[in-house]
This record gives C-alpha cells, structure tokens and sequence, in this order.
C-alpha cells in the first residue's frame, strides 16, 4: 500500500473519531467551550479534535469517554488513535522511542524529529512526495512535538546526537525557522541527559558515511537499532546488527566535535545569522 493511502486511511479514522465524539457530545447538549471546561482543554482544540484535525491525547480520551458516558466507546478506539499520530513505517519505532532508556542518533541529510522545532518540522514535512494534506502536516508536527517529551521523561533517559555540520547550514523553512532551530538545539543541549556532537564540515571521512540511524535500549533491556530512508523504516533486532551499529556509533562521537565544543560552533552560527 503506498504511504499516500496510508495516510489517508490514518486521517480518515480521526474524522470518524471526531465525528462519534461530536455526536456524543451533542448527545450530551453540550457546546464545545462546555465539553472543553469539562475536559481541562479549550473550544478551539475539541473543534480540532471533532474536525479530525487534532489527535487528541489518552488523557483527553479517557476523560471524555467518562464525561459523555460513551461506556467505553471511545477508549476503545485509542490504541488506533495513538497509531494514527505517525505513518505506518515509524508507528513501532515511535513506542520503542517513547519507553527508551537510552536514545543515540546519528543525524544527517535533515534536522532528526526529536530535536526539531515546531517551526522546522512544518517546513519539512511541506517538502514531502507526494504532497501532503494540511491537516495530516498538522497531526504530523503536533505528534513530534509531543516525542520531545522524552526528554524530560521520568525516570530520565541518556540521550545523545551526533549531527552533520551540513545539517546545521541548511537554512529549511528560511532564515528565522532556521535561527529558531538553531537556539533550539541550543536549549536541548543544555539539559543534563543529554549531549549534542556536531561532526566538523572539517571531518573529511568518517564512520557515518553510511548513513543516519537510531540506537535504543528498553526498559527490558533490549537493544534495537532504526535506520529510514525515504519513507521506508526499519527495525533491527538482530543483536549482530545492533552491536555493528553501536560500535560504529561509538566511532562516530570520537571522530565528532566534543560536546562544549559542538554548543560553540552552534552560538557562532547563530551568532552569524
């Protein structure tokens, strides 16, 4: 099935379930500022929600589910509702990434989601083929603002990035998304689990030529690798797999510029923007 057809069918369930969330409400003779106070949200994001335009959170759902006596009606939808927040290549990756305990990514070619800013990820997700909806590049950007959670997660992940110098240079979305990003990673690099390498322009070869790839490990203890290129996502379990990568990854931070180092190089940018 291709991605285009797969997306659709994701927007399309989230209409539905905003349509039953409608009709339930209005069931209720609720309005949507009356649902929202209920709910803790405001009038315009259960419109959202009801227009398919918003994924609601489990929190939201479950609560909804009890104001509106829907009697499990809409709970039962949420697992689908969490799986229509990412396409169908990444929604594994996304739960595995979600529950790490320890999160390593080599980044090239593009800024990775996690550290984007919301700014940032409009302006790539617009540059997607075949062209996306508007609102699917909404659900889109709103589902990768909400990983960024994982950095302030409890009990704390370790987290650390190595990205390509060119990465930093490509001014995606024009000059202020661009500068936006900038001071975010910037922002991101201060917290104390997590540690940003860039990989000097200065850096001929290195051991990422390869490639850019995730490394993680679960709560269980697992450890599992994912690699994507055009839209096309992969899971490495395989532990030969998984041990390659991380010794290439290992590699890869000692060829890169220290962290201290990397936040320098990224004011200095900023700095010329």
């Amino acid at each position: 099935m291709a991605e285009t057809e797969r997306d659709d069918g994701a927007a399309g369930f989230l209409r539905c379930f905003g349509a039953q969330l409608r009709l339930l409400r209005e069931r209720k003779g609720l309005t949507r500022a009356e649902l929202g106070s209920l709910l803790g949200y405001g009038e315009d994001q259960v419109a959202s929600v009801e227009l398919g335009r918003r994924i609601p959170k489990p929190e939201m759902i479950d609560r909804a589910d009890e104001v509106l006596g829907a009697g499990g009606l809409l709970v039962a939808m949420k697992g689908e509702v969490a799986r229509a927040r990412y396409p169908s290549f990444f929604q594994h990756a996304a739960k595995l990434e979600s529950e790490a305990v320890e999160l390593h990514a080599y980044v090239a070619h593009a800024m990775k989601g996690l550290l984007q800013s919301e700014e940032y990820a409009r302006a790539v997700f617009r540059q997607w083929r075949p062209l996306l909806d508007e609102e699917v590049i909404e659900q889109r950007v709103a589902a990768r603002m909400e990983r960024q959670d994982v950095f302030s997660r409890r009990p704390v992940p370790n987290i650390s990035f190595v990205v390509e110098e060119a990465v930093l240079h490509k001014r995606i979305g024009g000059d202020e998304v661009w500068r936006g990003q900038l001071e975010q990673l910037l922002l991101i690099g201060q917290r104390r689990n997590v540690e940003i390498q860039v990989m000097s322009l200065e850096r001929g070869e290195h051991a990422g030529l390869a490639g850019p790839f995730t490394l993680m490990e679960t709560k269980d203890g697992r450890r599992v690798a994912y690699t994507e290129v055009q839209s096309d996502g992969r899971l490495h379990t395989e532990r030969s797999r998984v041990r390659e990568l991380e010794a290439t990854y290992g590699t890869i931070r000692g060829q890169a510029l220290a962290p201290q180092e990397s936040m320098v190089l990224i004011e200095k940018l900023l700095g010329e923007a």
